[in-house]
């Protein structure tokens, strides 16, 4: 019997050197994972959020030439809230003073500024009187205190930012001086700030703390992204392993499988340390991903070798089949996967082309090995045979037959499925906020909202208004312009908060004018408004002088706005509005909006329009090498539709359910198109080989597509929609649902296709010649 079956086989020169050489290459297969996985040591970590934009990025340029004249928004937010409500009290100002003072000797510290020691202004006789706004507050009597509170609700330099308009939460600010030489500079800061914050807790537990800052998010991208490596690897593991161990029965191929998987995800990360770029908060989870796309290949391999067991074959002899038949699928595959990976190159965001990378070594990884280890193994471990005996009607038999005896009301029905949830597209919007990447699980998290609730806005617009030339912007006219510039944003929504100079200027007036309300505006003289500004700077201790709102030529100011929790393209709106005010009221003083929010916006829209160049371009190239493989234009174009609206139905399903999309949804469509190719490659193979070489009928070829390979497509589909979900953020879940709707549209919609536009066999047949 098992010589009849060897004569039946066609040669396969490839399959036949693998089995003889299956020992050579298991031990290559090793040493070039050794080799690989050695750079794993290399491997560093960068938490900087900033790390989302391009060296090149025009809004990030623009960010970092205004922190370069002012200075960098590198800093750490402490926010106080007594459970009493009452900022205005002996204790709770006393807790300020001293954090303050601890604040200065936190490393890297280069201003901190409190309701504490902010600069008070006021006359005595001729002279101008500059001193902290509370000293040794233990001292102070009820009296004092009431004075101090009202007239710190009388400044808008202070209200909506050093304390709340109800006086129930204060915030001290402290802004880093970072050398920017090591990663380790802003999490040593974090640490720090938690030991101080700890100590003051147990000091004072009638009073909540919160820390907010860029240090945080920079702590928490590193925190978020090592919980990810200790909980999401292990359970994608547990899972991964299940799903196979169940699918295939089979112990040693569910070893050899999981080998396979733990082979790829080192070599990825190992490849990557010797490129010596540092991982990031993004592509941290990118062994995560190769995980489960390593299943793939193993599983229609292994699929395919048990059927030819079962068939009378040794193993050697299944082997040799095996790779006869699914190697030019699963090779079509690997390339398409490893296409739509790279296509990620498109971004704007260099976190995201460095996924795409590292995802792609591992899809490469994962073939390499499949072929050269996993193909030997087989050929050297036992494997059970089976009876040759009358086939089982399978799920997939029956499956087959559903489809073939329902094609048209099949076809008729998920196409008018694909029509209705696609229009769901049209209730996305975009909504890009960096500090809702993270849930209210992380502290961080919920101090962000507790501050937006309770004392300003997170998020800011940044503007470096230009005066005319030196000293420019002690010009009353420049004056009244930032001042008309100030009054438009605090009528706006949503704005919680606004710094500008002027507000500097006029106290200063009126402090110089006998504290007389009514000089409560700006000066009538350019000299006037200068001699203020060079009086109260010489009066300013260390560190709290004006360097981060004008620049030392006096020739531009800093204007900043704080807003409450609104999505980016709110954001984005109100950025356009006030660079047009600027231009229609204020010509000399047009510039853009920039900040953390506005780069953040920005880049997804910019990446969107990126990534749909990108997706364009590694759809036509994937079809064109389908059309080549597949040898038929006419099924390399049938197969353009199942590829491409998968990803159109999980958005519009993701707009009905969520609408809001963020850079991380942005590329979706890129990264998963060559996966949702991997299902139509393996479903068509098949369908050509029944039609081809078995001389079947389009009917025939479905059902024998579906009984070859329908058990494996929906098992890798599994492992992947498990894998993408258990990462749980909203971009992998639109995976999960692209991959979803991918194995329906492979199983309900392209065979009802192919038996529709597929009827002229001998055409069929003219082609393959």
């Amino acid at each position: 019997m098992a010589n009849q079956e060897k004569s039946s086989l066609q040669p396969f020169p490839l399959g036949e050197k693998i089995v003889l050489l299956r020992w050579v290459l298991i031990v290559f297969s090793l040493l070039v994972l050794v080799a690989a996985s050695w750079g794993i040591g290399r491997l560093t970590f960068n938490p900087d959020n900033r790390v989302f934009f391009a060296s090149n990025n025009p809004d990030r340029l623009a960010l970092d030439a205004l922190e370069e004249t002012y200075s960098k928004s590198d800093g750490i937010v402490f926010i106080v809230a007594p459970k009493d409500g009452r900022i205005f009290t002996q204790t709770t100002l006393s807790l300020i003073e001293d954090m303050t003072k601890r604040s200065w000797q936190l490393p890297y510290s280069r201003r901190v500024d409190s309701i504490t020691n902010f600069q008070h202004t006021f006359a005595s006789d001729d002279d101008l009187i500059v001193e902290d706004m509370v000293n040794n507050a233990v001292n102070m009597g009820d009296a004092e205190i009431q004075k101090i509170r009202e007239v710190a609700l009388g400044l808008p330099e202070i209200v909506n930012f050093l304390i709340s308009e109800n006086t129930d939460t204060a915030g001290v600010w402290v802004n880093l001086a970072l050398p920017g030489k090591s990663t380790e500079e802003t999490l040593e800061v974090m640490r720090q700030g938690r030991v101080m914050i700890d100590e003051l807790s147990h000091q004072w537990p009638d009073i909540d703390f919160h820390i907010l800052g860029s240090v945080a998010v920079d702590m928490a991208f590193a925190e978020a992204s090592e919980n990810d490596i200790k909980t999401l690897i292990p359970v994608m593991f547990v899972a991964l392993i299940a799903i196979v161990g169940f699918s295939l029965r089979s112990a040693v191929g569910t070893v050899v499988t999981t080998s396979v998987i733990v082979m790829s995800g080192m070599t990825a990360l190992g490849v990557w340390g010797w490129v010596g770029i540092p991982l990031n908060s993004v592509t941290v989870v990118s062994v995560i991903i190769v995980l489960p796309l390593s299943v793939a290949n193993c599983v229609h391999i292994l699929t395919s070798f048990r059927h030819s067991i079962r068939r009378g074959l040794n193993p050697r002899l299944a082997v040799i089949e095996t790779l006869r038949v699914e190697i030019v699928p699963i090779t079509i595959t690997s390339v398409t996967t490893t296409i739509g990976f790279l296509s990620l190159n498109f971004s704007d965001s260099p976190p995201i082309q460095e996924l795409g990378n590292i995802v792609a070594i591992g899809v490469s990884a994962a073939y390499i090995y499949a072929i050269l280890f996993l193909a030997p193994m087989m050929a050297v471990l036992p494997a059970r045979g089976g009876s040759k005996g009358v086939p089982k009607v399978t799920v997939m038999d029956r499956v087959g037959d559903f489809v073939v005896a329902r094609r048209w009301p099949l076809l008729v029905g998920t196409s008018v499925l694909i029509v209705i949830l696609t229009a769901g597209i049209s209730q996305i919007r975009l909504d890009d906020d960096y500090l809702k990447y993270f849930d209210d699980s992380y502290p961080f998290r919920q101090s962000t909202i507790f501050m937006e609730q309770r004392l300003t806005g997170v998020n800011s617009l940044e503007f470096s208004l230009p005066g005319a030339g030196d000293q420019g912007i002690a010009a009353p006219e420049y004056l009244q312009d930032i001042e008309s510039f100030a009054n438009w944003f605090r009528e706006q929504p949503n704005v919680t908060y606004v710094s500008v100079l002027t507000d500097i200027i006029k106290r200063l007036n009126r402090n110089l004018h006998g504290d007389d309300p009514a000089y409560y505006r700006i000066p009538e003289s350019r000299e006037a408004a200068a001699q203020y500004l060079l009086l109260y700077e010489l009066s300013l201790p260390y560190g709290l002088d004006l360097n981060d709102r004008i620049n030392l030529s006096k020739s531009q100011s800093r204007f900043s706005v704080f807003l409450a929790d609104i999505a980016a393209v709110e954001t984005l709106e109100l950025a356009t509005r006030s660079e047009q005010w600027l231009k229609q009221n204020s010509p000399n003083l047009a510039v853009q909006a920039t900040g953390l929010s506005v780069v953040f916006g920005r880049i997804t829209m910019r990446n969107m329009v990126a990534m749909l160049l990108g997706t364009l371009l590694s759809l036509l190239l994937i079809s064109g090498i389908l059309i080549v493989i597949l040898r038929s234009v006419r099924i390399g174009l049938i197969s353009i539709a199942p590829n491409m609206f998968p990803a159109a139905v999980a958005f519009g399903i993701w707009g009905y359910l969520f609408q809001e999309v963020n850079l991380a949804i942005s590329i979706v469509v890129a990264m998963t198109l060559g996966i949702v190719v991997d299902d139509t490659v393996h479903f068509l193979s098949k369908y050509l080989r029944g039609r081809r070489h078995h001389n079947l009928d389009v009917e025939g070829a479905v059902r024998f597509a579906f009984r070859s390979v329908g058990k494996a497509l929906w098992v890798t589909t599994l492992a992947l929609v498990v894998g993408f979900s258990i990462l749980a953020t909203s971009g992998f879940l639109l995976c999960a649902i692209t991959l979803v709707a991918a194995l329906v549209a492979d199983f309900f919609f392209l065979p009802p296709l192919l038996m529709w536009l597929d009827r002229d066999k001998s055409m069929d047949e003219r082609e393959s010649a």
